[in-house]
């Protein structure tokens, strides 16, 4: 039994030292449970008026917020409108600008065949008049210029006979 005690002894003496430990432990946790609640109370006193002013502000800020953002959805929509319209006409603008071009293209086509046409009947009208105009008219100035010669020479031999000599040739008089 003398172990008995010994061991009652020394439980007793465990279980004192583990009510000390819980008694130190409670003091530490109720220490730390005052400060706490100090840095708490510091922290409601400092960040409330700074939370309640931002919720406020937010609360008063909302409506403008949500007006700002219809206001931002109406122009984004507005601009969607606006790009689709600019997008119909320059496609209707290219329609119309590659139309012009082909119609001046298909002009200028024509223009340059009846420019080509008009200058091969202006050819071909010189090459009549000189075949049915200038050269008949050639060979009767021709024909006239040897009849005038020939009447010339005839008729310069009887005035240089007339005045045996004396006479000044025709060339001369011209002078």
């Amino acid at each position: 039994m003398e172990h008995l005690d010994w061991f009652i002894g020394l439980t007793a003496i465990a279980i004192l030292i583990q009510a000390g430990i819980l008694v130190a432990l409670y003091l530490t946790v109720r220490k730390t449970t005052i400060r706490m609640e100090a840095l708490a109370g510091e922290f409601k006193t400092k960040t409330f008026p700074t939370i309640e002013t931002a919720q406020s502000l937010l609360v008063d800020a909302r409506p403008k917020i949500d007006q700002i953002m219809s206001r931002v959805s109406e122009i984004a929509d507005n601009a969607q409108d606006s790009a689709r319209m600019v997008r119909g006409q320059m496609e209707r603008l290219d329609s119309t600008i590659t139309d012009v071009i082909d119609r001046t293209r298909l002009h200028v086509i024509r223009a340059d065949e009846l420019v080509g046409r008009t200058m091969d009947k202006v050819e071909e009208t010189s090459d009549a008049v000189q075949r049915t105009v200038l050269s008949p008219f050639r060979q009767v100035s021709g024909l006239m210029q040897g009849v005038s010669a020939g009447l010339e020479y005839f008729l310069g031999q009887k005035r240089r006979r007339n005045r045996d000599g004396m006479g000044v040739p025709q060339d001369e008089l011209f002078i």
